[in-house]
């Protein structure tokens, strides 16, 4: 592996440069790297990486106009009292703003985590790793480790073995961005307005979670939804609550509730831009080509028991480009900071341009992948119901060449990281017995295996026409996935190729989205490639059920997971028993297990290992982003993505 150093040759042609706008803003002192909280005990290995959609961002136009100065003292104000107000102008210094690409596209409609419509994402994204720009969760998730880290909470614990009750202390240093304290009362009262109000994360945990109520005002207590036998519904979904529910002021939320008539309709349609958060930043400006925090001075992450600072950057911008073509240009010239986009041999950027651009790896994948795309083949098609089929399919497909050509080498290959339901990073991979896999992981372009599978079965091609056939029908079908989706769209193509030469005939189909999305939630579709989610708390048993579970074959309209439509007893019974086990070397066997019948039956298979989010620093500006093995055990969440906003307060300026 090349020297990160190495790539940083290139700062020094871009200095002089850049000299002249740092000196044009004003100064800027350079914080020093901070020491970040440790893990907390309790917290279930797993990890979790949704396939994540070429972010659209462009237009970088305007970003380069950034340099002018802005009033700092009236902006710190407005931070400081919790307004959203940006005076006069919507620029700020360059040398005190970090910008971003590929994670806003499109004007914002409101800062509420009730709206199922925010278009809102570098604020509102309760996710696995849930973004914490502004609102907070009580803990942060690393993919890295599978750990959950202190962030409001400090420390969480079931009461006992049982399962059936979580005990959760908060931070007594945290407050609001009005300067009022952040107590238990917060968090109870978030969790019941997110019932009452059936927003997506009530709809979701309550299945789960009975209550949250506050014992004292640093103690949470959370009570488990019981099934018949008396235990709890899913420990596992509560432990995810701790890393996605922002927690909110509750005298904000009865402000809300008020003006509002307490109408379910009318909460999620508030914009709250009038908002009272306990995170590092708050809105400064946004319109329809820009969205611009500002820094809360009083911010109280400064206290000395969580990152004992402020955040580096004064200012958090996206500039809302147009596509993923101008996001990086404005990557190349300086004007993005960070970028979450995919780029095709991104390597290039700083081998033949010599540009001062870095990844997570200097090697190929060059970031850390966490989600896996798959081609789902639907078992309920004739054909494909056989398991012979499906797996000379997988057999047969050139992952090589996808990885190679859809991915420019931006994943590991199936032979460095061997095919399981688990993603590549070692918190998953240490779950199963790798040596009970070994016969069963095929690593693709095996062409004369899959014909002797498929001979062997009987399934020949009588008619001479060059397509076997099952039953007297051809083995034809049709593969999609959404227009537009490049990498996708060649990865099926390669699939349809290589299973032309085992006599199997697949035609693509690429529709728009929402034809795809049409017919992939009902079962519409023969052959589609979709992904799995990525790195979680909950996982890697969420990405099982996922590709396993009956439950989800069971609904009429599938937006959840395991799209074949597979089902086995054997697997239901061991995925209802994982969120219950404690035990390591028991759950290493039920994850082995699973991870066999998967294997064996091939209801769908990986095409390539994905990052969970891509990650592209421009170092022009700022420098001490995470880097893998670079000791701070931060993951490329894009500085903004639960432990991954820890890199906040590492950047420093480049001199």
């Amino acid at each position: 592996m090349k020297s990160r150093s190495k790539k940083l040759v290139a700062l020094f042609a871009t200095v002089a440069m850049t000299a002249s706008l740092l000196a044009g803003c004003g100064g800027g002192n350079a914080p020093a790297a901070t020491d970040t909280p440790a893990a907390t005990d309790g917290a279930a290995a797993t990890d979790d990486a949704a396939a994540t959609d070429d972010a659209a961002a462009t237009d970088d136009a305007a970003a380069t106009d950034d340099a002018a100065a802005t009033d700092d003292a009236a902006a710190t104000d407005d931070a400081a009292a919790g307004t959203a107000t940006a005076g006069d102008t919507n620029s700020t210094p360059r040398n005190e703003t970090l910008y971003f690409a590929g994670q806003q596209w499109g004007t914002i409609n409101d800062w509420n985590p009730f709206s199922t419509n925010s278009n809102n994402p570098m604020c509102v994204q309760q996710k696995d790793s849930s973004r914490t720009l502004i609102y907070e969760t009580m803990f942060m998730f690393n993919m890295l480790d599978g750990e959950l880290y202190p962030l409001l909470g400090t420390e969480w614990s079931w009461d006992d073995d049982t399962l059936t009750s979580m005990t959760v202390k908060l931070n007594t240093d945290a407050h609001f961005s009005d300067g009022t304290a952040l107590t238990a009362n917060d968090v109870a009262y978030t969790w019941d307005a997110n019932v009452k109000y059936e927003s997506s994360l009530g709809m979701d945990f309550s299945n789960y979670i009975e209550s949250i109520t506050a014992v004292d005002d640093a103690t949470v207590s959370i009570k488990c939804k019981l099934d018949d036998a008396g235990n709890p519904a899913n420990p596992l979904k509560v432990q995810q609550l701790l890393q996605q529910m922002y927690v909110m002021q509750k005298a904000y939320l009865e402000k809300v509730e008020a003006r509002n008539n307490s109408e379910k309709e009318a909460m999620k349609l508030d914009k709250m831009e009038d908002l009272v958060a306990s995170g590092p930043y708050l809105p400064f400006f946004d319109d329809d080509q820009k969205i611009v925090f500002i820094r809360d001075e009083n911010y109280w992450g400064q206290a000395a028991s969580m990152w004992g600072k402020l955040p580096a950057p004064k200012y958090v911008a996206h500039v809302i480009y147009a596509d993923n073509n101008a996001g990086q240009v404005a990557l190349e010239a300086g004007d993005v900071d960070v970028c979450q986009q995919f780029t095709t041999d991104v390597q290039k950027l700083w081998e033949e341009k010599n540009l001062p651009i870095t990844t997570y790896i200097d090697e190929p994948p060059y970031g850390e992948c966490a989600t896996m795309p798959s081609c789902w083949m639907n078992v309920e098609k004739p054909g494909l119901d056989q398991v012979e089929v499906r797996k000379a399919i997988a057999m047969a497909t050139d992952y090589d060449q996808i990885i190679a050509s859809a991915m420019s080498n931006q994943s590991p290959t199936f032979t460095q990281v061997p095919r399981s339901m688990m993603n590549p990073t070692d918190a998953e991979q240490g779950l199963f017995d790798h040596d009970a896999l070994k016969e069963l992981q095929f690593t693709g372009n095996d062409i004369e295996g899959a014909n002797a599978l498929l001979d062997e079965a009987g399934i020949v091609d009588s008619d001479g026409d060059g397509i076997r056939e099952y039953n007297g029908t051809p083995l034809s079908f049709k593969a999609e996935c959404p227009d537009g989706w490049t990498d996708w769209m060649a990865s099926l193509e390669i699939v349809a190729s290589s299973a032309k030469k085992i006599g199997i005939d697949i035609q693509t189909f690429f529709p728009d989205t929402n034809t795809f999305y049409d017919d992939i939630t009902t079962g519409n579709f023969e052959i589609c490639m979709n992904s799995p989610s990525g790195s979680s708390i909950s996982n890697p048993w969420g990405r099982c059920m996922q590709f396993l579970s009956s439950l989800y074959a069971d609904l009429e309209v599938n937006w959840s997971g395991n799209w074949s439509q597979y089902r086995n007893d054997e697997a239901d019974e061991i995925l209802a028993k994982i969120p219950l086990e404690t035990d390591e070397a028991t759950l290493k066997e039920y994850y082995t297990r699973l991870n066999e019948i998967y294997l064996t039956d091939v209801p769908s298979f990986a095409l390539m290992y994905r990052p969970e989010l891509f990650y592209i620093v421009n170092e022009s500006v700022w420098t001490g982003y995470p880097m893998k093995d670079d000791g701070t055990n931060i993951p490329p969440t894009d500085c903004t993505d639960g432990y991954g906003i820890a890199a906040l307060y590492n950047l420093t300026l480049v001199e």
